[in-house]
């Protein structure tokens, strides 16, 4: 399935040509599970560019795709016909070669916002993929570790939160995302995850993330009041179908 975003009605002849290509869900058409096509997806609405987004099966791969990027699974992109492929070095091209005025520069100011979260998804795995019932409870609580070190880094008020001047003190931080309250990078890797790990382990697991985590609620909150996230997310059906072999059964 192609679909275009546009912003402000139509492409201007002085904007590069773009298209993504992401991982199709299970009807073949609809965007799949994959937190990398998000993480690019996000990038591209936040950047405020027009672009085509293709969704590709992964089962019945057209020819024209395989000879367009041979060997390669999606996302990538190509970027006035030229093709990129490495989820990393796409998003360091897109923040070089789109860049202010025009478009929005999304790097995070602290660079302590680019590390928020890092380890969760790495434990989430672990957590979800064993079967061991004697080694569960150890792994979740991994998993909490890390959900405890990225809510208190969201509650934290961050340098420029806090007025040098005043006497009272910030004790809890109000921002929306995890550099600001403004989406940046940071989160356009981090959210996808997140939003991954809370549907898989309340589906699998029977497991939620603290309430007392009002960081991680909040932003979470926020990230699902804005269309850049929810527009480019999987439906939490296709989240759960994508993990029904994954997660593994706690055995007796």
């Amino acid at each position: 399935m192609a679909m275009s975003v546009p912003h402000n009605g139509v492409r201007e002849e002085t904007e590069p040509l773009i298209e993504l290509f992401v991982k199709a869900g299970s009807d073949g058409e609809s965007i799949g599970n994959c937190p990398f096509s998000q993480r690019l997806f996000m990038i591209l609405w936040l950047k405020g560019v027009v672009f085509n987004v293709t969704t590709v099966d992964l089962k019945r791969k057209p020819a024209d795709l395989q000879n367009l990027a041979p060997g390669t699974h999606p996302p990538f992109i190509t970027y006035n016909h030229e093709v990129k492929t490495d989820v990393n070095k796409i998003e360091e091209f897109l923040e070089e070669v789109l860049r202010p005025p025009k478009y929005l520069k999304l790097s995070p100011r602290h660079p302590e916002s680019n590390t928020a979260g890092m380890d969760i998804f790495a434990r989430f795995s672990a957590y979800i993929k064993n079967s061991k019932p004697d080694a569960n409870e150890g792994l979740e609580r991994n998993l909490l570790k890390t959900l405890q070190k990225l809510d208190e880094y969201l509650v934290t008020p961050l340098p420029d939160e806090i007025d040098q001047n005043s006497i009272d003190d910030v004790g809890v931080s109000t921002r929306r995302f995890l550099d600001g309250d403004e989406m940046t990078l940071a989160d356009c890797n981090l959210l996808p995850k997140l939003h991954i790990v809370k549907v898989v382990v309340k589906k699998y697991r029977d497991f939620e993330i603290p309430k007392d985590m009002t960081g991680i609620w909040r932003y979470l909150s926020n990230a699902y009041s804005r269309d850049e996230f929810t527009s480019t997310c999987p439906g939490e059906k296709e989240i759960e179908i994508a993990y029904a072999d994954v997660a593994k059964r706690l055995s007796k």
